[in-house]
């Protein structure tokens, strides 16, 4: 009960585990604070300059029980793999659907532009970001063969489900995968990935997980070859150069949420 209940207030907004973190951090924060006070003070009192006077409180409280930094995840992981192969390919151009702004596409805007879509408009004044909005439920004729290297990553599981506005539709990722494989040309480069366990369901209305067997014999069959595989564990761990088609890949290597992440090439015809 306590565990549902707290499942529930997260989905709402209110994370128990951040809010233990920050009453532990308030201790630390007013001692830190008493002493910042004593050295101004001491320094107005020995006639030295304050070059930075203290006018504002702005407590941080969660970031000294942390970690330097997360260098690990799903999307982390995920979005990181999928750039550095886009880097080592480096297309004369590049279109995304749905991933990540803030990672994969900012990677990618790191070093060539990107021509991102999404069902959600988005802006920025950042450079190397073209945004477009369309539902890829229905492309216009000009987004079909568009591009020799396009990139969908995490995204395919959301379509259909309403979860960004878009209308339910059960087959909604069938639909998005057949106009994905309609924008690229034959022998183009597909940088895809969805979450993949051994049970293939619906979690409402967040996503689908996929089967690896599934993606490769009712997805993927005879329109693309695989060049590059990894995979993401339940841990958030990736493993590099895994075999797809291996003995353990037909129980989607054992997981419950994971990330299948494929270099993919369009095949002609």
């Amino acid at each position: 009960m306590h565990r549902k209940a707290s499942s529930l207030l997260n989905t709402l907004g209110v994370n128990f585990e951040r809010t233990r973190t920050a009453l532990r951090g308030i201790r630390p924060y007013m001692r830190n604070r008493r002493e910042m006070l004593g050295a101004i003070r001491r320094r107005e009192s020995e006639g030295k300059p304050i070059e930075f006077p203290l006018v504002k409180n702005y407590p941080c409280l969660h970031d000294r029980f942390e970690s330097g930094g997360h260098a690990w995840g799903v999307y982390f992981h995920m979005d990181l793999w999928a750039a550095q192969r886009l880097f080592k390919n480096r297309p004369s151009e590049h279109v995304d659907v749905g991933s990540a702004v803030g990672g994969f596409c900012a990677h990618v805007a790191s070093f060539m532009p990107i021509r991102v879509i999404d069902i959600r408009p988005t802006t920025s004044s950042a450079r190397n970001l073209r945004f477009e909005v369309c539902d890829l439920m229905d492309i216009p004729d000009s987004y079909v063969g568009c591009t020799d290297s396009l990139s969908c990553l995490h995204t395919l599981e959301h379509f259909g489900l309403g979860r960004y506005g878009d209308p339910i539709n059960y087959d909604g990722w069938r639909d998005g995968w057949n106009n994905l494989l309609r924008m690229l040309r034959p022998g183009g480069t597909f940088y895809f990935a969805v979450p993949i366990g051994r049970r293939q369901r619906i979690e409402f209305d967040a996503h689908r997980i996929f089967s690896l067997p599934f993606i490769l014999d009712d997805m993927i069959a005879d329109r693309l070859s695989v060049r590059a595989f990894a995979y993401i564990d339940d841990a958030s761990e990736i493993h590099h150069d895994a075999d797809p088609f291996g003995p353990e890949a037909r129980n989607t290597f054992g997981l419950n949420l994971g990330c299948g992440v494929f270099e993919l090439e369009k095949n002609p015809g």
